[in-house]
């Protein structure tokens, strides 16, 4: 064994068994963060950047970060720190007052429902987007700049504004059904008379 390999042996942590399997179907790429702040793939047995889990993002990849010695699930503040890294590294997606929006949801009583709502919405404009990509004939239309997409949604308008449409009734509908929720759970919690969507009589 040569002196360079068994160097490359020595800093790599040892791949525990379970960490990638080949029982059919692919499994989750599992990466562990170290205490020095570093992350290792268990799947390729090397140390990645923040910017190759960025890769796994785009290409949709399955995977969850956990930390090394507790085990505890980290792929969320992971997923956190690109998505700061994005807004402070370039142009950013969040302004400060939808940003300041967010923050007062924290320790609201819609806070749950706050979620669920973004994250339809999310998931409606993502397959909106598809959708403008299909006909594009452009996987994720990250290849068309400002020009073409313009000249596209011009010669497709009807489709595009029938999209449209049917995303913001699924917003529209999304928020009044929150809106029902918070009527019933008030309902709930206060008697008849008690002053909720009326005067107390």
């Amino acid at each position: 064994m040569t002196q360079s390999k068994a160097r490359s042996q020595r800093s790599a942590p040892p791949q525990e068994e379970g960490d990638s399997a080949a029982t059919g179907e692919v499994a989750l790429r599992i990466l562990k963060k170290y205490p020095n702040r570093r992350l290792y793939d268990t799947r390729s047995s090397g140390y990645i950047t923040l910017a190759d889990v960025k890769r796994m993002v785009l290409e949709q990849e399955k995977f969850v970060v956990r930390d090394a010695k507790s085990g505890e699930d980290l792929t969320r503040s992971i997923l956190l720190q690109i998505i700061l890294e994005e807004e402070t590294g370039g142009v950013p997606m969040l302004s400060s007052e939808m940003l300041a929006n967010m923050i007062r949801f924290y320790g609201h009583t819609m806070q749950g429902l706050m979620g669920s709502y973004l994250e339809k919405n999310i998931q409606a404009f993502t397959e909106m987007q598809s959708r403008f990509s299909e006909q594009s004939g452009v996987t994720g239309g990250k290849n068309l700049g400002p020009e073409v997409w313009t000249q596209f949604m011009n010669v497709q308008a009807p489709m595009m504004q029938g999209l449209m449409t049917n995303y913001l009734d699924q917003s529209k509908t999304l928020f009044v059904q929150m809106q029902e929720q918070m009527h019933k759970q008030a309902g709930q919690l206060f008697p008849p008379g008690f002053g909720i969507g009326g005067s107390k009589k």
